[in-house]
């Protein structure tokens, strides 16, 4: 069953090793967790799952493997392992429930006659209210106290075969997939963002040190004879960000985006600066959206400013008339001298590392001309603002 559960992984495309899956058996033989299915998920899904991307291909095969409940009704029986349902029935059912369950032929045979049951369901064509037995005395049926069954009341329940709880109790909601949003190719959030971006770093030890330093100050004891604290610098992400936002006209349907992708960057890098733009970058830039009429800066003294160990991140949807980026006096809000193609070319040359990110759906840009000059300009470094796309970019970055 369990290699079984790791064959299928890999089918699924979830990076699972043979180590972690070791690991996890290791941990099953030191009973690091109690016999309860929902322990088991948590603990398998932390030894395995090392990206949030695989987290709904991880949820989608372990219900696959170790549920296996919705087949029931096929006539196929529960992949669960079942001495981790008995062990959980012994530990919720009452004394005179357990004497019934022997008194039928066991757990195996209680497990038989619930299949059997929702195969009588199914061919009725019952609604599932189970008997009176059931309904009345909180039988095994849907509707009673047992533990065993759905639309039941028991403090701590097994749910099978419903597609939601009454009560809201069940000790492990089988068909639940917390993850399910996760995907390479849906909008970011906060949370998701700062995922991807730690791809861009580079640590090293600067500054004060204020940190200690356990194993060098046990080297240095052991050398001496007499007891010797070694300090050394925090180590930090190195990484020198310069941030472009396009804002205003079509991009306000992004804002929430931006904003995400602005507070998880200003969480991930230590050194990061940004400036606003107005649909492509001209001879000026600004800091604060509600002065830029009266506070702009110099474009050329931006890009003086900053040296070339800087990674530039343009962020905009690229959605304007072309004229706006190839001729001077193309701009909509100022006459421009010179085209802003122009001034995204001379970003290009100055730095090594430049990319652009599109929250448009990357299948819509096609037909718009405007993306299709900024990424020759770009030299195609154009990626969508999706996990897949966040994760392209950096490693563009990094190289």
């Amino acid at each position: 069953m369990f290699m079984n559960f790791f064959t299928e992984l890999r089918q699924a495309k979830v990076p699972v090793t043979l180590r972690e899956y070791l690991m996890l058996m290791e941990a099953l033989d030191r009973d690091v967790i109690d016999r309860s299915v929902d322990d088991f998920y948590y603990l398998s899904r932390a030894a395995l799952v090392k990206d949030e991307r695989n987290l709904d291909k991880f949820d989608r095969v372990f219900a696959h493997v170790f549920k296996g409940l919705e087949k029931m009704s096929d006539g196929v029986l529960s992949d669960i392992p079942a001495e981790w349902l008995k062990a959980l029935s012994d530990k919720f059912l009452t004394p005179e429930e357990r004497e019934q369950i022997e008194a039928m032929g066991g757990f195996d045979k209680l497990m038989e006659m619930i299949a059997e049951q929702m195969r009588r369901q199914k061919e009725e064509g019952d609604d599932g209210d189970g008997d009176e037995e059931g309904k009345k005395g909180g039988g095994r049926g849907k509707g009673g106290q047992s533990p065993i069954g759905a639309n039941g009341f028991h403090p701590e329940g097994i749910r099978i075969g419903q597609d939601k709880g009454r009560h809201g109790k069940a000790i492990k909601v089988w068909d639940k997939r917390e993850y399910k949003n996760l995907d390479d190719s849906v909008e970011l959030g906060t949370r998701n963002i700062k995922v991807a971006l730690r791809r861009l770093r580079k640590f090293a030890r600067q500054g004060q040190p204020d940190e200690l330093d356990m194993d060098g100050s046990i080297k240095e004891t052991a050398n001496k004879g007499y007891l010797d604290v070694v300090m050394r610098p925090e180590r930090r992400n190195t990484i020198k960000v310069l941030l472009f936002f396009d804002i205003g006209g079509s991009m306000d349907s992004h804002i929430k985006l931006c904003e995400e992708l602005f507070s998880a960057a200003r969480t991930e890098f230590k050194t990061m600066e940004f400036y606003y733009f107005h649909n492509c970058l001209y001879e000026s830039v600004w800091k604060d959206n509600r002065r830029r009429n009266v506070e702009k800066m110099d474009t050329w003294d931006v890009l003086h400013k900053y040296g070339r160990d800087y990674k530039i991140i343009f962020v905009g949807d690229a959605t304007m008339s072309p004229y706006e980026i190839t001729y001077p006096g193309g701009s909509v809000e100022h006459w421009n001298e010179e085209a802003g193609a122009i001034w995204l070319d001379r970003v290009t040359q100055i730095y090594d590392s430049v990319v652009w990110l599109n929250p448009t759906g990357e299948r819509h840009w096609d037909y718009t001309p405007s993306i299709g000059v900024i990424r020759q300009i770009m030299n195609d470094r154009m990626y969508p603002l999706t996990l897949e796309g966040l994760d392209k970019a950096m490693r563009e970055l990094v190289r």
